[in-house]
């Protein structure tokens, strides 16, 4: 989903309370991870990993001028063939300290999750859960944002719209960009005439 349909997302959403709660979580996220200079891990489950997430929040990081927002994602079945960028397993949990951010996107809570997060908030990290809500995780959890069953948006959904807040609500202090600002340079990149040949 581009900056444009989820522009559009939100008009449809004018009025529900899916607009003020993505934003607010996603200052949470935002104000977590700039606050402790980043260090961001995002995991989802065995069955269900956030890459498409991490991806978004890397361009919203880029775009609003905010590093800390890029995550490292760790990845329940990674290899170390993989590229570097998809290698990280979830030993990296186990490894993680106080003034790291964990953010969990996970519509089930298996068990082994569940052991690695708890023992995360015991060492500190903030942890940060994105999914059916209720439950052990969101017990754990310093904040949630729940998307149950049956809810108006689905689980992907509003990681489009909290990955979007999260580079607009104020960015870092270098550079404050808001959403008309990313669409305009966006729009520059794109119509700029390219480069002379050397």
């Amino acid at each position: 989903m581009d900056a444009v349909r989820v522009a559009l997302l939100r008009e449809v959403l004018a009025g529900t309370e899916w607009l003020g709660a993505t934003r607010r979580f996603a200052g949470v996220l935002r104000g977590s991870v700039v606050a402790h200079g980043g260090g961001l891990l995002l995991v989802g489950t065995p069955e269900y990993e956030p890459w498409h997430l991490a991806a978004h929040l890397v361009d919203e990081a880029a775009w609003s001028g905010t590093p800390e927002l890029a995550p490292t994602l760790v990845r329940h079945g990674a290899r170390p063939s993989d590229p570097a960028h998809l290698a990280v397993g979830p030993g990296r949990i186990a490894a993680a300290r106080r003034g790291e951010t964990l953010l969990v996107v996970a519509p089930g809570e298996p068990a082994s999750l569940l052991e690695r997060v708890h023992d995360a908030r015991r060492a500190g990290v903030t942890v940060l859960a994105l999914g059916a809500g209720g439950g052990e995780l969101a017990a754990m959890a310093h904040d949630t944002l729940a998307v149950p069953d049956g809810a108006e948006l689905d689980l992907d959904t509003v990681q489009h719209l909290v990955s979007a807040a999260a580079g607009e609500n104020g960015g870092s202090s270098r550079v404050r960009r808001g959403f008309r600002d990313r669409l305009a340079r966006l729009t520059e990149v794109l119509t700029a005439p390219p480069p002379a040949p050397w």
